[in-house]
């Protein structure tokens, strides 16, 4: 557009230029002509910029540079046609354009001369401006480097902690598929006894000792096999677990030494349990039991743990992921 703001991607400039020409508006033509070369040469200067600033960091790509090179020639028009360097001005008096017309450097203060001065031209605009971009980049350039610095430690802390998840997944899912192979028969024979679904008894027995990597342990460092930590009341007769552990008593926590149960193996504990529940009146309810909410509130209610939040943990257990994917051995 000539006598308004120009379009670097105008492809009608040229055709102005030309109607110009035509129309008699010579001068004006002239002007328009001299700032199109001024803003091609602030394009070089901006483009060598460019090509001298390092352009392989997170955010570049051929759509980015492409982008950014769209927008220094506008830039560059901008210039040029706003206050520019003087070499449009420059250029309009080599070309013989008239002298009374107001020119960017007349309106500045910076004198007119009557023919192409290299040295005022460089003295009174070209060196400010071009070392006020090259500062301007800079800055951007830092500014993109710090971004760019910041964003690699965020991509990498991110890269981690998700990597940190998946192992974590990993390994609670192995152990879990391993804790449920482990368990399994002897949970399907308590259920027969019980009528509690063996799923149920297994994530009871994963809730009580994390998948069973918290099994309690006897004095001598052996595994006590107590899956469901059953105390040890004054009929057991076997040996025992004693440790202090955390009780609930309205809603507040404490802790008090207690004794548990100790069993040779996985499937004396799954009796044990069976018997406990079956033979115990106060877990009547329980009994057959199929739905899992009503099975862990039937436990909590029946006062199997102090826990206020015992129900809702095993419930989600039994209804979680983990369990589904340990059951199904994949």
């Amino acid at each position: 557009m000539i006598g308004g703001q120009i379009n670097a991607l105008d492809p009608n400039s040229l055709s102005d230029l030309k109607r110009l020409a035509r129309d008699g508006n010579s001068q004006e033509a002239l002007r328009a002509a001299a700032k199109q070369f001024e803003g091609l040469f602030l394009q070089l200067v901006l483009k060598s910029m460019r090509d001298a600033t390092p352009q392989n960091g997170l955010f570049d790509s051929d759509q980015t540079r492409m982008l950014q090179s769209m927008q220094d020639q506008q830039l560059a028009a901008n210039l040029a046609n706003g206050p520019g360097v003087g070499l449009a001005d420059a250029i309009f008096r080599q070309m013989g354009g008239e002298t009374n017309l107001v020119s960017g450097s007349a309106a500045k203060g910076i004198p007119e001369s009557s023919g192409f001065d290299l040295s005022t031209v460089q003295r009174f605009s070209s060196l400010p401006v071009v070392k006020r971009l090259q500062q301007q980049v800079e800055q951007v350039k830092e500014q993109v480097d710090a971004g760019q610095s910041l964003a690699g430690q965020a991509v990498t802390l991110a890269v981690d902690a998700t990597n940190k998840v998946v192992r974590d997944a990993r390994d609670v899912a192995d152990g879990a598929r391993g804790f449920v192979r482990a368990v399994w028969d002897h949970a399907v024979e308590a259920s027969r006894e019980t009528g509690i679904p063996a799923e149920f008894m297994v994530a009871q027995a994963a809730l009580e000792t994390g998948w069973g990597r918290a099994v309690l342990k006897n004095s001598d460092g052996s595994s006590s096999h107590n899956l469901f930590n059953i105390k040890a009341g004054r009929s057991w007769k076997g040996d025992v677990v004693a440790l202090p552990v955390t009780e609930y008593a309205n809603g507040r926590a404490y802790t008090e030494p207690s004794r548990f149960r100790s069993y040779e193996s996985y499937a004396e504990s799954f009796r044990d349990y069976a018997r406990l529940l079956s033979e115990n009146g106060r877990y009547a309810g329980v009994l057959g039991e199929q739905d899992a909410a009503a099975f862990a509130r039937g436990l909590q209610d029946a006062g199997y743990a102090t826990d206020p939040h015992y129900a809702d943990k095993l419930t989600r257990i039994i209804r979680g992921n983990t369990l589904k994917v340990a059951l199904s051995g994949s």
